[in-house]
């Protein structure tokens, strides 16, 4: 855990580098939990959720005011951001303004002393901004649906990855639904992963359309789970491992073995406060093997979709 200090009248602490001002203020009313909790609980698990997001293109959800005060969707700097948060330019971004990334302990640190409640990364390391290194399925089910109907989905999109030729890792969003995510060797651009994504929502839909939709509008949503392939665009992001959520309770984004699905209740089976004693158990990574399974979309598997 990285050093902590304390000035005498605590209204500043010490994470690393980084000065977190007003640290007992209260970003989770519900359970009480503060910005120091929030900066502890980024040196527990600083270790694993890193190489998930260092050098990555980051979009922020701020809360300035903690859970129930307004809240910011960012992905540009500020004046009064730490230097620990650095910026890189995306050509062809929607505007000419830089966008942010992190590297290390401190990053988490500064994104946490301006308030940072959810982490979203985009699809593409730094050093390839036009090739995207995953393909991530959003499985985001109507809150009619009982939680067994999204853990068989969550196996069929697996199914139907592992058919094409690709291995896909679980991820509980913190949120209602799931993530299946598919590691790719960053070769091919932004369109040809969107369309692929596109192509695998579009047959799990024919194949059952009594239970998914891709439409996004909400309206065709009753009863069914939106595969959300859009993640899969450019300037797209999903939430980080690891990363909180904005939500009551402060749920945590969870990588998780495929074997945990059978018994797995809610998208949300992990907390800030109950997800550190999590990873003391762990002894190898829940996505043991993503950043070594060297996989890319093939012709046959594009054959198998329709997508010319």
């Amino acid at each position: 855990m990285a050093a902590e200090g304390t000035t005498p009248d605590c209204d500043r602490l010490t994470f690393g580098s980084i000065t977190l001002t007003s640290p007992r203020k209260v970003l989770y009313p519900g359970i009480g939990l503060t910005k120091r909790d929030l900066a502890q609980y980024d040196a527990r698990i600083a270790a694993a959720m890193l190489p998930y997001v260092a050098r990555r293109p980051i979009s922020l959800v701020r809360c300035p005011d903690g859970l129930g005060g307004p809240r910011f969707f960012q992905r540009h700097a500020m004046k009064s951001m730490s230097r620990a948060i650095k910026e890189i330019r995306v050509p062809g971004g929607e505007n000419d303004r830089p966008y942010l990334y992190i590297e290390d302990d401190d990053g988490l640190f500064a994104l946490t002393q301006i308030s940072t409640l959810e982490i979203h990364d985009w699809g593409v390391s730094n050093g390839q901004l036009e090739s995207p290194d995953r393909l991530v399925f959003d499985l985001d089910p109507d809150e009619t649906l009982a939680f067994d109907v999204l853990r068989t989905a969550a196996r069929q999109v697996r199914d139907l990855l592992a058919d094409l030729g690709l291995t896909s890792f679980l991820k509980a969003t913190g949120g209602k639904g799931l993530h299946v995510v598919a590691p790719l060797v960053p070769e091919v651009g932004w369109p040809e992963v969107k369309a692929f994504a596109r192509g695998i929502a579009d047959a799990l839909v024919a194949d059952a359309p009594e239970l998914y939709t891709a439409n996004p509008l909400k309206r065709t949503r009753t009863g069914k789970i939106f595969i959300d392939y859009l993640r899969n665009a450019r300037g797209s992001s999903a939430i980080c491992n690891y990363s909180p959520r904005a939500r009551p309770g402060a749920p945590v984004a969870t990588p998780l073995r495929w074997a945990e699905v059978a018994k797995l209740k809610s998208g949300a089976p992990y907390s800030v406060k109950t997800l550190p004693a999590r990873l003391s158990r762990l002894k190898t990574d829940p996505w043991e093997g993503f950043f070594g399974t060297r996989q890319s979309i093939t012709s046959r598997a594009k054959k198998v979709l329709g997508i010319v």
